[in-house]
């Protein structure tokens, strides 16, 4: 994977996480299944939801670490010997799929309906929290 230009820049010190957040959401971006949308709820709540027809709660994790949200799933090799497909389109294999998230956002729920894994994102407000900060004086009175 090509190095980002710009955090090589003698003037940009302390940025190698955010170098490592450009990398990995360039590397989960590559990859197409499951397919998924990422749709915008209103008031800062997100949505992800894939595809994942056969797979089950038991196949399926959902994990959020350093700010990356993984979804993985393993497919268990039901196929009979006897099995003879004409034509195969539903994937059977298992996979991750990862997001990196923004400072603030939160799993709300993962929820598993008609082969969809709906996954619910909310940022909360801000406290707007302001801090006063004491001036010192450095005469030595």
């Amino acid at each position: 994977m090509n190095r980002t230009v710009v955090f090589d820049s003698p003037f940009l010190l302390g940025f190698e996480h955010t170098r490592s957040l450009i990398e990995r959401a360039a590397k989960a971006a590559a990859e197409s299944y499951p397919p998924y949308n990422v749709e915008d709820r209103g008031g800062g709540a997100l949505r992800i939801t894939l595809a994942v027809a056969g797979f089950t709660p038991d196949t399926l994790h959902v994990t959020l670490e350093d700010r990356q949200l993984t979804v993985a799933g393993r497919r268990e090799d039901n196929g009979k010997a006897e099995d003879a497909y004409l034509h195969r389109g539903i994937a059977a294999r298992g996979f991750v799929r990862a997001f990196v998230l923004a400072d603030g956002m939160q799993v709300e729920r993962a929820l598993l309906e008609h082969g969809l894994l709906h996954i619910d994102l909310a940022r909360p407000e801000p406290n707007g929290l302001v801090k006063r900060i004491p001036i010192q004086t450095g005469s030595g009175s």
